[in-house]
Protein backbone atom coordinates (compact mmCIF):
# COMPACT_ATOMS: atom_id res chain seq x y z
CA UNK A 1 0.00 0.00 0.00
CA UNK A 2 1.41 3.22 -0.77
CA UNK A 3 1.03 6.16 1.88
CA UNK A 4 1.06 9.21 0.94
CA UNK A 5 2.32 12.01 2.84
CA UNK A 6 3.72 15.70 3.21
CA UNK A 7 2.18 19.24 2.13
CA UNK A 8 2.03 18.09 -1.76
CA UNK A 9 0.17 15.35 -0.91
CA UNK A 10 -2.41 17.21 0.82
CA UNK A 11 -2.87 19.81 -2.08
CA UNK A 12 -3.39 16.46 -4.35
CA UNK A 13 -6.34 15.26 -2.13
CA UNK A 14 -7.89 18.46 -2.05
CA UNK A 15 -8.04 18.76 -5.34
CA UNK A 16 -9.22 15.31 -5.69
CA UNK A 17 -11.75 16.55 -3.71
CA UNK A 18 -12.67 19.12 -5.21
CA UNK A 19 -12.82 17.76 -8.48
CA UNK A 20 -14.99 14.96 -7.64
CA UNK A 21 -17.59 17.51 -6.05
CA UNK A 22 -18.02 19.11 -9.47
CA UNK A 23 -18.07 15.99 -11.36
CA UNK A 24 -21.18 14.70 -8.65
CA UNK A 25 -22.78 17.83 -9.48
CA UNK A 26 -22.20 17.70 -13.21
CA UNK A 27 -23.46 13.98 -13.10
CA UNK A 28 -26.69 15.51 -11.22
CA UNK A 29 -27.16 17.73 -14.21
CA UNK A 30 -27.09 14.89 -16.65
CA UNK A 31 -29.56 13.59 -14.05
CA UNK A 32 -32.37 16.37 -14.36
CA UNK A 33 -31.56 16.68 -17.81
CA UNK A 34 -32.19 13.03 -18.86
CA UNK A 35 -35.53 12.88 -16.67
CA UNK A 36 -36.67 16.24 -18.07
CA UNK A 37 -35.94 15.33 -21.47
CA UNK A 38 -37.92 11.89 -20.81
CA UNK A 39 -40.98 13.78 -19.74
CA UNK A 40 -40.71 15.77 -22.95
CA UNK A 41 -40.79 13.18 -25.45
CA UNK A 42 -43.07 11.03 -23.21
CA UNK A 43 -45.60 13.85 -23.33
CA UNK A 44 -45.07 15.14 -26.93
CA UNK A 45 -44.17 18.05 -25.98
CA UNK A 46 -40.79 18.64 -28.36
CA UNK A 47 -42.86 16.60 -31.33
CA UNK A 48 -45.28 19.62 -30.78
CA UNK A 49 -42.91 22.41 -31.46
CA UNK A 50 -40.41 20.00 -33.95
CA UNK A 51 -41.97 22.98 -36.42
CA UNK A 52 -39.78 25.36 -34.84
CA UNK A 53 -42.84 27.95 -34.31
CA UNK A 54 -42.71 29.30 -30.65
CA UNK A 55 -45.28 28.60 -28.43
CA UNK A 56 -46.31 30.07 -25.02
CA UNK A 57 -47.02 27.57 -21.94
CA UNK A 58 -51.02 27.67 -22.86
CA UNK A 59 -50.28 26.48 -26.26
CA UNK A 60 -48.37 24.09 -25.82
CA UNK A 61 -50.76 22.17 -22.76
CA UNK A 62 -53.57 23.17 -25.10
CA UNK A 63 -52.12 21.05 -27.96
CA UNK A 64 -50.68 18.23 -26.00
CA UNK A 65 -53.41 17.53 -23.73
CA UNK A 66 -51.29 18.88 -20.54
CA UNK A 67 -51.55 20.70 -17.51
CA UNK A 68 -50.67 24.41 -18.06
CA UNK A 69 -48.98 25.39 -14.71
CA UNK A 70 -46.59 21.71 -15.06
CA UNK A 71 -46.02 22.60 -18.91
CA UNK A 72 -44.59 25.95 -18.05
CA UNK A 73 -42.54 24.69 -15.31
CA UNK A 74 -41.37 22.90 -17.88
CA UNK A 75 -40.28 25.03 -20.53
CA UNK A 76 -38.76 26.85 -18.53
CA UNK A 77 -36.26 24.66 -17.02
CA UNK A 78 -35.26 23.48 -20.81
CA UNK A 79 -34.92 27.20 -21.60
CA UNK A 80 -32.48 27.41 -18.71
CA UNK A 81 -30.47 24.09 -19.50
CA UNK A 82 -30.28 25.15 -22.78
CA UNK A 83 -32.75 22.83 -25.14
CA UNK A 84 -35.43 25.18 -25.88
CA UNK A 85 -35.38 28.99 -26.42
CA UNK A 86 -37.50 31.92 -25.46
CA UNK A 87 -38.44 34.59 -27.87
CA UNK A 88 -39.19 37.41 -25.05
CA UNK A 89 -37.81 36.23 -21.61
CA UNK A 90 -38.73 39.34 -20.19
CA UNK A 91 -42.88 38.78 -20.38
CA UNK A 92 -44.67 37.65 -17.96
CA UNK A 93 -44.51 33.58 -17.28
CA UNK A 94 -47.35 32.73 -19.32
CA UNK A 95 -46.72 35.43 -22.13
CA UNK A 96 -42.85 33.74 -23.01
CA UNK A 97 -43.07 32.38 -26.34
CA UNK A 98 -40.44 29.08 -26.45
CA UNK A 99 -38.72 26.95 -29.56
CA UNK A 100 -37.21 23.94 -29.76
CA UNK A 101 -33.60 25.14 -30.63
CA UNK A 102 -33.05 23.93 -34.86
CA UNK A 103 -30.21 21.68 -34.40
CA UNK A 104 -31.94 19.76 -31.63
CA UNK A 105 -34.91 18.72 -33.25
CA UNK A 106 -33.52 15.93 -35.29
CA UNK A 107 -32.33 14.59 -32.07
CA UNK A 108 -35.49 14.14 -30.34
CA UNK A 109 -38.22 13.75 -32.97
CA UNK A 110 -36.66 12.71 -36.35
CA UNK A 111 -36.81 8.86 -35.57
CA UNK A 112 -35.13 7.40 -38.87
CA UNK A 113 -32.65 9.96 -38.51
CA UNK A 114 -28.92 8.38 -37.29
CA UNK A 115 -28.61 11.29 -34.74
CA UNK A 116 -32.03 10.63 -33.23
CA UNK A 117 -31.14 10.19 -29.44
CA UNK A 118 -34.65 10.16 -28.00
CA UNK A 119 -34.60 6.39 -26.45
CA UNK A 120 -32.02 6.85 -24.60
CA UNK A 121 -33.58 9.03 -21.83
CA UNK A 122 -36.03 6.15 -21.54
CA UNK A 123 -33.64 3.72 -21.15
CA UNK A 124 -32.03 5.57 -18.35
CA UNK A 125 -35.71 5.94 -16.83
CA UNK A 126 -36.53 2.27 -16.82
CA UNK A 127 -32.77 1.36 -15.89
CA UNK A 128 -33.48 3.08 -12.41
CA UNK A 129 -37.08 2.35 -12.35
CA UNK A 130 -36.74 -0.82 -9.82
CA UNK A 131 -33.88 0.58 -7.56
CA UNK A 132 -35.63 -1.00 -4.52
CA UNK A 133 -35.20 -4.35 -5.90
CA UNK A 134 -31.60 -3.69 -6.93
CA UNK A 135 -30.68 -2.92 -3.72
CA UNK A 136 -32.22 -5.80 -2.31
CA UNK A 137 -30.75 -8.15 -5.41
CA UNK A 138 -27.36 -6.57 -3.69
CA UNK A 139 -28.29 -7.64 -0.14
CA UNK A 140 -29.54 -11.33 -1.29
CA UNK A 141 -27.76 -12.15 -4.74
CA UNK A 142 -30.83 -12.49 -6.28
CA UNK A 143 -32.01 -10.74 -10.04
CA UNK A 144 -34.44 -8.59 -10.73
CA UNK A 145 -37.02 -9.74 -13.49
CA UNK A 146 -36.90 -8.07 -16.41
CA UNK A 147 -40.73 -7.24 -16.57
CA UNK A 148 -40.14 -5.06 -13.34
CA UNK A 149 -37.97 -2.61 -15.45
CA UNK A 150 -40.98 -1.41 -17.30
CA UNK A 151 -42.07 -0.21 -20.89
CA UNK A 152 -39.49 2.84 -20.99
CA UNK A 153 -36.43 0.03 -20.40
CA UNK A 154 -38.45 -2.21 -23.27
CA UNK A 155 -38.80 0.63 -25.68
CA UNK A 156 -35.59 2.63 -24.83
CA UNK A 157 -33.57 -0.49 -25.72
CA UNK A 158 -35.65 -1.39 -28.69
CA UNK A 159 -35.91 2.29 -29.83
CA UNK A 160 -31.51 2.60 -29.38
CA UNK A 161 -31.41 -0.22 -31.62
CA UNK A 162 -33.90 0.66 -34.21
CA UNK A 163 -31.92 2.27 -36.79
CA UNK A 164 -29.33 0.38 -36.57
CA UNK A 165 -31.66 -2.77 -37.25
CA UNK A 166 -33.72 -1.28 -39.67
CA UNK A 167 -30.85 0.41 -41.77
CA UNK A 168 -27.43 -0.61 -40.91
CA UNK A 169 -27.75 -4.74 -40.74
CA UNK A 170 -29.43 -5.58 -44.02
CA UNK A 171 -28.15 -3.00 -45.88
CA UNK A 172 -24.23 -2.88 -45.11
CA UNK A 173 -23.53 -5.69 -42.13
CA UNK A 174 -25.03 -8.57 -43.72
CA UNK A 175 -24.01 -7.69 -47.58
CA UNK A 176 -20.71 -7.68 -45.94
CA UNK A 177 -20.62 -11.70 -44.96
CA UNK A 178 -20.06 -12.78 -48.83
CA UNK A 179 -21.58 -16.51 -47.94
CA UNK A 180 -24.30 -15.29 -45.93
CA UNK A 181 -25.14 -12.44 -48.14
CA UNK A 182 -25.59 -14.58 -51.13
CA UNK A 183 -27.48 -17.43 -49.30
CA UNK A 184 -30.20 -14.54 -48.77
CA UNK A 185 -30.57 -13.43 -51.71
CA UNK A 186 -30.04 -16.30 -53.57
CA UNK A 187 -33.34 -16.54 -54.81
CA UNK A 188 -34.94 -19.36 -52.65
CA UNK A 189 -36.40 -19.19 -49.44
CA UNK A 190 -33.77 -18.40 -46.31
CA UNK A 191 -34.95 -18.63 -43.02
CA UNK A 192 -33.72 -16.81 -40.36
CA UNK A 193 -33.71 -17.36 -36.25
CA UNK A 194 -33.47 -14.34 -34.28
CA UNK A 195 -33.02 -15.20 -30.84
CA UNK A 196 -33.71 -12.54 -28.00
CA UNK A 197 -35.64 -10.81 -30.33
CA UNK A 198 -37.25 -8.05 -28.54
CA UNK A 199 -39.74 -5.61 -30.30
CA UNK A 200 -38.79 -7.45 -33.47
CA UNK A 201 -36.99 -4.78 -35.08
CA UNK A 202 -33.80 -7.27 -35.94
CA UNK A 203 -36.12 -9.37 -37.32
CA UNK A 204 -38.46 -6.80 -39.22
CA UNK A 205 -35.04 -5.31 -40.99
CA UNK A 206 -33.66 -8.78 -42.07
CA UNK A 207 -37.14 -9.52 -43.46
CA UNK A 208 -37.52 -6.00 -45.27
CA UNK A 209 -33.51 -6.39 -46.20
CA UNK A 210 -34.06 -10.05 -47.82
CA UNK A 211 -37.25 -10.82 -49.82
CA UNK A 212 -36.58 -14.63 -49.63
CA UNK A 213 -36.10 -14.73 -45.96
CA UNK A 214 -38.74 -16.19 -43.82
CA UNK A 215 -37.82 -14.82 -39.75
CA UNK A 216 -38.88 -16.34 -36.72
CA UNK A 217 -38.22 -14.13 -33.61
CA UNK A 218 -38.31 -15.73 -30.19
CA UNK A 219 -38.05 -13.94 -26.90
CA UNK A 220 -39.65 -14.70 -23.49
CA UNK A 221 -40.72 -11.45 -22.67
CA UNK A 222 -44.43 -11.35 -23.05
CA UNK A 223 -44.73 -7.37 -23.42
CA UNK A 224 -42.00 -7.59 -26.19
CA UNK A 225 -43.79 -9.94 -28.36
CA UNK A 226 -46.99 -8.61 -28.06
CA UNK A 227 -45.37 -5.52 -29.01
CA UNK A 228 -43.12 -6.95 -31.72
CA UNK A 229 -46.39 -9.05 -33.39
CA UNK A 230 -47.72 -5.30 -33.86
CA UNK A 231 -44.84 -3.76 -35.57
CA UNK A 232 -45.22 -6.97 -37.66
CA UNK A 233 -48.23 -6.14 -38.74
CA UNK A 234 -47.81 -2.80 -39.12
CA UNK A 235 -44.86 -3.07 -41.77
CA UNK A 236 -46.98 -5.95 -43.41
CA UNK A 237 -44.76 -8.87 -42.59
CA UNK A 238 -47.19 -10.98 -41.05
CA UNK A 239 -46.41 -13.81 -43.95
CA UNK A 240 -42.54 -14.00 -43.16
CA UNK A 241 -42.07 -12.68 -39.48
CA UNK A 242 -43.33 -14.87 -36.92
CA UNK A 243 -42.48 -13.89 -33.16
CA UNK A 244 -42.76 -16.59 -30.67
CA UNK A 245 -43.18 -16.45 -26.90
CA UNK A 246 -40.91 -19.01 -26.53
CA UNK A 247 -37.05 -19.97 -26.61
CA UNK A 248 -35.64 -21.78 -29.37
CA UNK A 249 -34.85 -24.97 -28.02
CA UNK A 250 -37.44 -26.66 -29.10
CA UNK A 251 -35.27 -30.13 -30.89
CA UNK A 252 -38.06 -29.76 -34.14
CA UNK A 253 -36.54 -26.44 -35.04
CA UNK A 254 -32.69 -27.69 -34.70
CA UNK A 255 -31.26 -28.14 -38.39
CA UNK A 256 -33.93 -25.61 -40.24
CA UNK A 257 -32.25 -22.31 -40.56
CA UNK A 258 -29.69 -20.93 -42.63
CA UNK A 259 -29.12 -17.92 -40.39
CA UNK A 260 -29.20 -17.71 -36.37
CA UNK A 261 -28.69 -14.58 -34.96
CA UNK A 262 -28.50 -13.12 -31.39
CA UNK A 263 -28.50 -9.37 -31.25
CA UNK A 264 -27.67 -7.53 -28.33
CA UNK A 265 -28.90 -10.06 -25.75
CA UNK A 266 -26.41 -13.09 -24.69
CA UNK A 267 -24.78 -11.06 -21.99
CA UNK A 268 -28.19 -11.12 -19.88
CA UNK A 269 -28.68 -14.94 -20.41
CA UNK A 270 -28.56 -16.97 -17.22
CA UNK A 271 -27.04 -19.65 -19.63
CA UNK A 272 -25.20 -18.57 -22.63
CA UNK A 273 -23.80 -21.75 -23.17
CA UNK A 274 -26.66 -23.46 -22.99
CA UNK A 275 -28.08 -20.70 -25.95
CA UNK A 276 -25.22 -20.57 -28.24
CA UNK A 277 -25.64 -24.82 -28.04
CA UNK A 278 -29.26 -24.12 -28.97
CA UNK A 279 -27.83 -22.07 -31.86
CA UNK A 280 -25.66 -24.23 -33.14
CA UNK A 281 -28.35 -26.53 -33.07
CA UNK A 282 -30.61 -24.56 -35.24
CA UNK A 283 -27.38 -24.14 -37.97
CA UNK A 284 -26.78 -27.72 -37.62
CA UNK A 285 -23.17 -26.93 -39.28
CA UNK A 286 -24.23 -25.45 -42.81
CA UNK A 287 -25.72 -22.44 -41.60
CA UNK A 288 -24.12 -19.11 -39.63
CA UNK A 289 -24.22 -18.19 -36.43
CA UNK A 290 -24.33 -14.41 -35.85
CA UNK A 291 -24.06 -12.91 -32.12
CA UNK A 292 -24.20 -8.97 -31.56
CA UNK A 293 -22.57 -7.81 -28.71
CA UNK A 294 -21.12 -5.04 -26.58
CA UNK A 295 -17.57 -3.48 -27.88
CA UNK A 296 -15.61 -4.18 -24.54
CA UNK A 297 -12.33 -4.58 -24.42
CA UNK A 298 -9.99 -7.35 -23.98
CA UNK A 299 -9.48 -6.83 -20.10
CA UNK A 300 -10.29 -4.49 -17.22
CA UNK A 301 -8.52 -1.12 -17.86
CA UNK A 302 -9.89 1.22 -14.87
CA UNK A 303 -8.44 4.23 -17.55
CA UNK A 304 -10.76 3.13 -20.31
CA UNK A 305 -11.57 5.96 -22.67
CA UNK A 306 -14.50 4.16 -24.77
CA UNK A 307 -17.80 3.10 -23.78
CA UNK A 308 -17.39 1.51 -20.44
CA UNK A 309 -18.11 3.76 -18.29
CA UNK A 310 -21.72 3.27 -19.77
CA UNK A 311 -21.36 -0.18 -19.67
CA UNK A 312 -20.68 -1.02 -16.43
CA UNK A 313 -23.75 1.96 -15.56
CA UNK A 314 -26.05 -0.37 -16.80
CA UNK A 315 -24.99 -3.58 -16.05
CA UNK A 316 -24.97 -2.78 -12.55
CA UNK A 317 -28.75 -1.32 -12.67
CA UNK A 318 -29.93 -3.52 -14.81
CA UNK A 319 -28.07 -6.43 -17.02
CA UNK A 320 -26.58 -8.79 -13.92
CA UNK A 321 -30.05 -8.33 -12.25
CA UNK A 322 -31.69 -9.50 -15.11
CA UNK A 323 -29.28 -12.34 -15.54
CA UNK A 324 -29.22 -13.87 -12.27
CA UNK A 325 -32.63 -14.03 -11.51
CA UNK A 326 -32.26 -17.76 -12.88
CA UNK A 327 -30.23 -19.82 -10.91
CA UNK A 328 -27.32 -21.26 -11.41
CA UNK A 329 -25.92 -18.64 -13.76
CA UNK A 330 -23.21 -17.46 -15.60
CA UNK A 331 -23.99 -13.83 -14.53
CA UNK A 332 -22.10 -12.52 -17.13
CA UNK A 333 -23.20 -8.75 -17.47
CA UNK A 334 -22.76 -5.99 -19.61
CA UNK A 335 -19.13 -6.40 -20.09
CA UNK A 336 -18.87 -8.67 -21.87
CA UNK A 337 -15.25 -9.58 -23.53
CA UNK A 338 -14.29 -10.85 -26.34
CA UNK A 339 -12.38 -13.61 -24.26
CA UNK A 340 -15.41 -14.01 -22.42
CA UNK A 341 -17.88 -15.09 -25.26
CA UNK A 342 -15.22 -17.13 -26.76
CA UNK A 343 -14.87 -19.00 -24.02
CA UNK A 344 -18.40 -19.86 -23.93
CA UNK A 345 -18.76 -20.45 -27.68
CA UNK A 346 -16.01 -23.28 -26.78
CA UNK A 347 -17.88 -24.67 -24.11
CA UNK A 348 -20.71 -24.73 -26.77
CA UNK A 349 -18.92 -26.41 -29.37
CA UNK A 350 -18.05 -24.13 -31.64
CA UNK A 351 -14.12 -23.61 -31.90
CA UNK A 352 -13.82 -20.42 -31.84
CA UNK A 353 -16.01 -16.91 -32.18
CA UNK A 354 -14.28 -14.46 -34.77
CA UNK A 355 -15.05 -10.45 -34.84
CA UNK A 356 -16.15 -9.50 -38.22
CA UNK A 357 -14.31 -6.19 -39.79
CA UNK A 358 -17.53 -3.91 -39.22
CA UNK A 359 -17.20 -0.59 -37.73
CA UNK A 360 -19.38 0.25 -35.25
CA UNK A 361 -18.39 2.79 -32.13
CA UNK A 362 -21.02 0.24 -29.87
CA UNK A 363 -20.84 -3.38 -30.86
CA UNK A 364 -18.70 -6.05 -32.00
CA UNK A 365 -20.54 -8.42 -34.28
CA UNK A 366 -19.05 -12.68 -34.12
CA UNK A 367 -19.38 -15.14 -36.22
CA UNK A 368 -19.40 -18.19 -34.72
CA UNK A 369 -17.06 -21.04 -36.00
CA UNK A 370 -18.05 -24.59 -36.16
Amino acid sequence: MTVIAGPLAAEQIEAQRDAFVESLLDATAGVWKIFTTFLGLELGLYEAMKSGQAMTSEQLASVTSTDERYVREWLEQQAVIGTLGVENPDDGPTERRFFLKPGHIEVLTELDSPSYLGALPAIVAGTVRPIDQVLEAFRTGDGVEFPDYGRPMRCGQAGMNRNLFLQDLGHSWLPSIPDVHARLTSGNPARIADIGCGLGWSSIGMALAYPNAVVDGFDLDEASVREARELVRQYGLEDRVKIHLADASDPALDGKYDLVTAFECVHDMSNPVGALATMKRLANGSGAVLIMDERCGESFNPDDSGIEWFLYGFSVLHCLPVGLVEKPSAATGTVMRPGVLRGYAREAGFSDAEILPIENDFFYVYRLIS
